[in-house]
């Protein structure tokens, strides 16, 4: 029961305590400085305290190069094709996203974007599905849980964007769960956000 409460507590404080998108370059590097990177440093302390530090330590690996290629293409193709869909039964895009307009605001953006995707798939993927054991789910039960979870934080980009995180999220955790690679998804996840803000700033 334990095990259920801190994940409860974590998902509240980390995707509904009002840390939302902010504005301008100095209010993104205070969300970066005291956000994500505490937030990260937070789960991945919790993931460590149960596991051997050999065990725990996720170094890059070859196969974190292969998982970001094959889950950027999908994630790219799945958002596409919900995005053209969006856009021809409602007449307009899903969400409507600004883009910075000078090269350094680009960069704060960017890190930012990265440190969000790293934060969402430490807990959604590699915190949630790597204590599947201790919650007594099975692999299955464990993904339908991280992708519900996934999908309710991306509720405010309207049902369409909802849809979209459950397949990404499905996408997400299985490659998780098949390669054991977390730096690859983490990755493919931030470059997919990325290319939705080129994307928006071009057309």
């Amino acid at each position: 029961m334990a095990v259920y409460i801190e994940a409860l507590i974590l998902y509240i404080i980390l995707f509904f305590s009002g840390s939302g998108s902010a504005e301008g370059i100095s209010s993104q590097i205070m969300r970066i400085l005291l956000f994500f990177i505490p937030s990260i440093a937070l789960i991945w302390y919790l993931l460590s305290r149960n596991w051997k530090i050999e065990y725990w330590i996720v170094r890059p690996r070859k196969k974190d190069l292969f998982a970001a290629l094959i889950t950027f293409p999908v994630l790219l193709a799945t958002g596409s094709v919900i995005a053209l869909i969006s856009s021809i039964t409602s007449g307009s895009a899903a969400l409507s996203i600004s883009s910075p307009d000078t090269f350094a605001g680009w960069l704060v953006l960017c890190i930012s974007i990265i440190l969000a995707a790293y934060l969402e798939e430490s807990f959604f993927r590699f915190y949630l599905l790597s204590k599947r054991k201790e919650m007594n789910l099975s692999s299955p039960a464990a993904l339908a849980l991280s992708t519900a979870l996934f999908a309710v934080c991306h509720i405010y980009e309207g049902p369409w964007g909802f849809l979209n995180a459950v397949i990404s999220g499905l996408f997400l955790g299985f490659v998780f769960l098949r390669y054991n690679t977390f730096h690859g998804i983490a990755i493919a996840h931030g470059l997919y956000n990325i290319t939705a803000y080129v994307i928006n700033a071009v057309f």
